[in-house]
């Protein structure tokens, strides 16, 4: 994780070092501002915002610096200028564009920074308004030109740097809950279940770089004909949170299992770790490009031994188990790019197919 934030961090830094640089040769050489602050600034502004929001910011940004000015050349204006009229024109710059934009942000950043300096410049330099407005929109500008054009990250590899540790954990709980039901260790899976439910902090890292590669192939053309894989890989997002929720049910309904010493199957355990294959396989194809066919293959195997268990018999928590993993199941299909219909039938045909073996064997010859 610390190699993929630095990472994330060198090229964020490089564009901004180029962002900064850009911006102050236009304000400098186009502009003619001897001293060019308020481009650069901008335009770090604009970089260094979370991924996804980096076009909002700018806007946020312009908005704050014109609320800035507008608030504090009225406010001078009535009150002059001084120590407490400074404090006063911040405090109504900043309080005005937290009751428009209803939080903090770069707007009220922007508003408060600029209600500063009008009012504490204002006096000995006159015309600040004007230069202000356009250095912020030219340092805005030129963020969001390095971000589309110039320096894009490539949105598959956003996505895969912060998708791999949901995997990973995902399969390796899984696995978990398989180990604790061939041990009968009740306290393996109540901290695979632990696991699991503690998931919550990668998926909103995951979310926030969807959002980012949302952004990428809507801003940068060298980007646009990845739009759909981004696509694609949204869909498979909210399926995936899906089968965590599922996959927290089978590690409860397992750990009851283990408490109520209910019978386990062999076949049971078989099948909670051809889930955990599933997941593992399904990020490989997705990843390489390839078609999902081992996926698939896992899933069917894991349903399989699902319907063996439920054959051989299970307790009232055994049969929750295998309900959890069809369904699980299903949406993993689903995932491969099968509709919920075709995903759900295949999912029935292979449990009824596990239990059937299980049925004809046992059948007196």
């Amino acid at each position: 994780m610390r190699l993929r934030q630095l990472e994330a961090a060198s090229v964020i830094s490089v564009q901004a070092g180029l962002a900064a640089a850009l911006a102050w040769r236009i304000g400098h050489d186009v502009l003619g501002n001897p001293a060019p602050v308020f481009a650069p600034s901008a335009a770090v502004g604009t970089i260094v915002a979370a991924l996804g929001q980096r076009a909002h910011r700018t806007i946020e940004l312009l908005l704050g610096v014109g609320l800035g000015i507008a608030i504090t050349d009225f406010l001078l204006g009535v009150l002059g200028t001084g120590f407490w009229q400074t404090g006063i024109v911040v405090g109504g710059a900043i309080l005005t564009t937290l009751v428009l934009f209803g939080r903090g942000g770069a707007a009220v950043g922007q508003a408060g920074g600029t209600a500063v300096l009008l009012a504490t410049l204002a006096p000995a330099q006159k015309d600040l308004e004007w230069p202000r407005i356009v250095e912020a929109t030219v340092g805005g500008v030129v963020g969001l030109l390095v971000v589309a054009l110039l320096l894009p990250l490539n949105p598959m590899r956003i996505l895969d740097r912060d998708a791999a540790p949901i995997f990973a954990g995902l399969a390796r709980e899984l696995r978990e809950v398989a180990a604790a039901l061939t041990d009968r260790d009740r306290e393996r899976a109540v901290h695979a279940l632990t696991a699991l439910r503690s998931m919550g902090p990668d998926l909103e890292r995951l979310h926030e770089a969807l959002s980012g590669a949302e952004e990428v192939v809507g801003l940068a053309p060298a980007r646009w004909l990845r739009r759909k894989d981004v696509e694609r890989f949204a869909g498979a997002t909210r399926l995936l949170e899906r089968i965590i929720e599922h996959s927290r049910g089978v590690a409860r309904r397992s750990a009851m299992v283990l408490q109520y010493q209910e019978p386990v199957p062999t076949e049971l355990a078989t099948s909670v770790g051809r889930l955990a294959d599933a997941v593992e396989l399904l990020r490989g194809e997705h990843r390489a490009g390839r078609p999902t066919e081992k996926t698939r293959r896992a899933v069917y195997d894991a349903v399989h031994e699902a319907g063996r268990a439920r054959g051989r018999g299970v307790g009232e928590f055994g049969e929750a188990v295998v309900t959890q993993l069809r369904t699980a199941a299903s949406d993993l299909l689903r995932a491969t790019g099968c509709d919920a219909t075709s995903a759900n039938d295949q999912v029935r045909q292979a449990a009824q197919l596990g239990a059937k073996s299980v049925q004809a064997r046992d059948e007196p010859r």
